[in-house]
């Protein structure tokens, strides 16, 4: 059966429980489940409709590396790291202890146009595909992106910043810890009017299902706010969405969800706006956001709590931000 949260993504569940899931990538795919007799049935089915190869347990998969032991499951991209490194001859750099300087800011027309742009647009696309399992490097990395269509030199040292980061921490990931988790909860960040372009804010947020950290994003918001409230309420919204659709497809998976969901937000204003019936003159234009986490609030989906911006684990993804907090 096809999941309906994620169309890559294939179930197979018995009536004693045992299940196999297959994950497809274009001509790549995943099988893992608790059924060991159904998945070696479902391999010798692929192999009379397929010419497919059985690479044995899984190692290596789209560039990210997958270590096993008895204290969990690590995902890095080391080799990957090490060759875009040798590729720009950044092997001997420096090694940098933060992605970005926190006092840096880029914009559109500081100093003079690269004459190749190609060459940063293939370096960003590949740091890019770094954010797979380099969360820190999520921001940092949408702020290059942004651009591509008109690179400055400014913007290529701020690139090989990253890479004398990288340099430092080659094997950087994520752990899965093995053993019982439950419970999904966000952080949801807004840096108000960082852009000193258009002064838009940024939005970031993680999720977390028990303490293992499973998604995050760092975009630019498309509206430009008048208030910080509006920016964090609108940053509210899309942690909301996530939230709803990682309920949808553990709950396929075969992980029921007990309780709310929780959403951390360092903004008092805009956990009120969550809650409160009254809307204000200043907030009339986001009236469709705060109507639906009314929604999911009063039905219970999700429980916004305040957390104070010193514990705010979503703050990584709005701005550029010191070794401390990495």
């Amino acid at each position: 059966m096809r999941c309906h949260s994620d169309h890559t993504c294939f179930i197979r569940r018995r009536s004693d429980g045992r299940c196999i899931m297959l994950l497809v990538y274009v001509d790549d795919i995943i099988i893992t489940g608790d059924d060991v007799l159904g998945i070696a049935q479902a391999k010798l089915h692929l192999q009379k409709s397929f010419d497919v190869k059985d690479l044995g347990p899984l190692q290596y998969f789209l560039r990210i590396e997958v270590a096993r032991s008895r204290r969990g499951i690590s995902l890095s991209q080391r080799k990957y790291v090490l060759d875009l490194l040798q590729d720009t001859s950044m092997l001997g750099c420096q090694p940098a202890s933060i992605p970005m300087d926190p006092n840096l800011k880029l914009s559109v027309e500081l100093r003079e146009l690269l004459p190749d742009p190609s060459v940063y647009q293939r370096l960003v696309g590949r740091l890019i595909y770094l954010t797979n399992t380099m969360p820190d490097l999520t921001f940092v990395v949408s702020v290059i992106s942004q651009f591509m269509h008109a690179p400055r030199l400014a913007h290529m040292d701020a690139v090989y910043h990253i890479l004398s980061y990288l340099k430092s921490c080659p094997g950087l990931g994520l752990f899965y810890a093995s053993g019982n988790q439950s419970g999904l909860s966000c952080f949801i960040d807004a840096d108000y009017a960082g852009c000193k372009t258009d002064r838009c804010s940024t939005t970031g947020f993680c999720t977390f299902y028990g303490n293992h950290l499973i998604s995050w994003k760092s975009k630019k918001q498309a509206v430009v706010f008048r208030s910080s409230a509006e920016a964090e309420y609108r940053a509210m919204a899309q942690g909301t969405c996530e939230l709803l659709w990682l309920q949808s497809i553990l709950g396929e998976l075969g992980f029921v969800q007990k309780g709310s969901s929780k959403l951390f937000c360092d903004n008092k204003s805009a956990i009120m706006l969550a809650s409160d019936s009254v809307l204000h003159e200043r907030s009339k234009h986001i009236e469709v956001d705060i109507h639906f986490i009314r929604e999911k609030v009063r039905s219970g989906i999700i429980n916004p709590i305040f957390v104070p911006s010193s514990e705010q684990t979503a703050d990584v993804f709005t701005k550029s931000v010191g070794p401390s907090l990495l």
